[in-house]
C-alpha cells in the first residue's frame, strides 16, 4: 500500500513541476502564482504546499530538471565508445547547443534562469561542478589515450569550463550573440592546442 501512495505522491509531484515549467515558459515565472498552477491541475494551492514548501522550491526543482537534461546528454556521450577528440568536441558543442536552446530563445525561460543565477541557488552550483567532472571524465580519457595531456585533471576540467563560459553560460550567450569574438569551434579547436601533449 506504501509504495502505491509514493507511486501516486511522485506523480502529483512529477505533473505539479510539468505544469509550472509549462506556465514558466508561458506567462514567465514572476507573474506565475502557485496558486495558477493548482488552479491548472484542479487542486488546492494547499494541496500543491504539501510537495513543496515555496514557489522558490518549485522553480529549483524545474531548473534542476532543465539542467540535469543537459547533464545526462553530457555523460551519454562520455561514456560512448570511440576516438576521445570527436566526443571531446561534442560534448563542448552539446552543453552549448542545449544551454542556448533551453534558456536564450525563450525569454521567459531566460528570466527563470537570472533570477536563479542573482540567489545562487544551490541547484546553479551543483550543475557547474556536475559538467565540470564531466568534461574531467573526458579529458582523463584523452589523457589515457595520449590525446591529451593534463597533470591535473580537475584543474584541466576547471581551465576548460572557464575558457567556454561564453558558450556555456546562459546570460553570456545571449549577451554575447552579436558581438565579436571567436566561434565555438575555434575556441574548442584553442583549448584542444591547450591540452595535446608538448612533445
Amino acid at each position: 500500500m506504501a509504495l502505491i501512495s509514493e507511486h501516486i505522491e511522485g506523480d502529483t509531484r512529477d505533473r505539479i513541476l510539468e505544469v509550472a515549467e509549462r506556465l514558466f515558459r508561458v506567462i514567465g515565472y514572476q507573474k506565475t502564482t502557485v496558486g495558477d498552477i493548482a488552479k491548472e491541475l484542479r487542486m488546492s494551492p494547499a494541496n500543491v504546499y504539501r510537495f513543496f514548501e515555496s514557489k522558490k522550491a518549485i522553480h529549483q526543482a524545474v531548473a534542476q530538471g532543465l539542467m540535469g537534461e543537459v547533464e545526462l546528454e553530457a555523460q551519454r556521450i562520455v561514456a560512448r565508445p570511440g576516438p576521445v577528440l570527436p566526443r571531446f568536441r561534442e560534448l563542448l558543442t552539446t552543453v552549448n547547443r542545449m544551454n542556448t536552446e533551453r534558456y536564450v530563445g525563450d525569454s521567459k525561460l531566460h528570466e527563470m534562469v537570472e533570477i536563479a543565477m542573482q540567489e545562487d541557488w544551490d541547484v546553479c552550483v551543483a550543475h557547474i561542478h556536475r559538467v565540470t567532472e564531466t568534461i574531467g571524465a573526458v579529458i582523463a580519457q584523452g589523457v589515457a589515450s595520449g590525446d591529451f595531456e593534463a597533470p591535473d585533471v580537475p584543474l584541466a576540467a576547471l581551465c576548460t569550463c572557464t575558457a567556454m563560459i561564453r558558450f556555456f553560460h546562459p546570460q553570456m550567450i545571449a549577451q554575447a550573440a552579436n558581438k565579436p569574438g571567436p566561434s565555438i569551434d575555434q575556441m574548442i579547436d584553442f583549448v584542444i592546442a591547450g591540452l595535446s601533449p608538448r612533445h
